[in-house]
């Protein structure tokens, strides 16, 4: 029998000798069939290679079973991590998932989200970008039925739901941290800039810091993108001012990776020289000597948690409206100590 070039549901139905309605249930509700039925019907499916037309599907419901997630950038290890956990949350229900790359710019993240809207995925989880924000176009996808999470970073005055690590929280745990060594010279990495670095971290240091008694000297403000290199860049001016600082504050994984290296150039030893605090628990801050002390994002959780917001909103047919916060955990590993008062020697030798 010719069932022509592509199988459709009206093929399985008259192969195993059943009503459309009755293949349908098959693939949707199998639980409702008899067994003997359900055994003809996955028959004809395997003989025809009969798949679901989900183009068709998507349009019946106005949005397709795909979540659409962007992130600020896929090299660095935490948005590999947290896309790890959002892609296993999403298979579990049976979803599609499509990954996009912002390169932390909202003109690129506009194109995405654009993207997104016109292939109507179920829901899109987002961590934005830096730049204008796109809230006016967000609140328009958000009206044709697409649910929104934002995760990491979240535009000022969002109305949509996030997940978020309690950024001032943490900030204030590692400036405890460096003080309780003697630590009065600390320097972020790197400075809050409404479109470079527009961070809550970076946004929070200098408040954290005059909440402690302790200034941030304007040689060690450096707004940077929050990628390797620029921390790279900046580690080795704040190592040159006139009065360097003691500690450094590594605000995510990448700048981590940039101020070792370029300690490590310039032949600046941690932490007899300099402490180093950073975020982010990277496989490498445990195989260093000494060990990176860091704060540990919960990633996976967050993840986790921001598609069971998503999936809530989808399942009550409703817009996603939860916010969560959490607190990151400190590892001491030993790359933070006593400061020294002959760094500038240490420097000049």
């Amino acid at each position: 029998m010719y069932y022509g070039l592509v199988a459709n549901i009206n093929d399985v139905a008259r192969l195993a000798g059943v009503s459309a309605t009755t293949a349908k249930r098959a693939v949707r509700d199998p639980d409702k069939l008899a067994p003997q039925t359900l055994a003809r019907v996955r028959k004809a499916i395997d003989e025809l290679h009969y798949e679901p037309d989900e183009i068709a599907a998507a349009l019946r419901r106005q949005h397709n079973n795909t979540i659409g997630m962007i992130v600020g950038s896929i090299v660095q290890p935490f948005f590999a991590l947290l896309t790890r956990a959002v892609n296993r949350a999403v298979r579990q229900r049976g979803y599609t998932f499509i990954l996009a790359d912002s390169e932390y710019r909202t003109d690129l993240e506009l194109e995405l989200l654009q993207k997104f809207h016109g292939q109507r995925v179920a829901g899109i989880i987002l961590r934005s970008g830096y730049g204008d924000p796109n809230l006016d176009y967000l609140r328009r996808v958000q009206r044709s039925g697409i649910r929104i999470v934002e995760i990491d970073h979240i535009y000022p005055d969002s109305p949509f739901a996030h997940v978020m690590l309690n950024g001032k929280e943490t900030v204030e745990t590692g400036v405890r941290h460096l003080m309780s060594y003697g630590h009065t010279r600390i320097a972020a990495l790197g400075d809050y800039h409404p479109t470079i670095n527009p961070d809550e971290r970076s946004a929070a240091f200098p408040d954290v810091m005059a909440a402690a008694g302790l200034p941030v000297p304007d040689d060690y403000r450096h707004p940077i993108p929050p990628v390797e290199v620029a921390a790279y860049e900046a580690t080795k001016r704040l190592m040159a001012v006139p009065h360097p600082p003691t500690a450094l504050f590594a605000l995510n994984g990448s700048m981590a990776v940039g101020a070792y290296k370029a300690l490590k150039d310039l032949g600046i030893r941690i932490p007899r020289d300099v402490s180093l605090l950073a975020f982010d628990n990277y496989p490498w801050t445990s195989l260093v000597h000494p060990g990176i002390d860091v704060l540990e994002q919960p990633i996976e959780e967050m993840g986790r948690t921001a598609a069971g917001i998503l999936f809530d909103a989808i399942d009550r047919d409703g817009v996603a409206t939860e916010r969560r916060r959490f607190s990151a955990r400190l590892i001491v590993r030993g790359s933070c100590a006593a400061p020294r008062s002959e760094l500038q020697a240490v420097r000049s030798r």
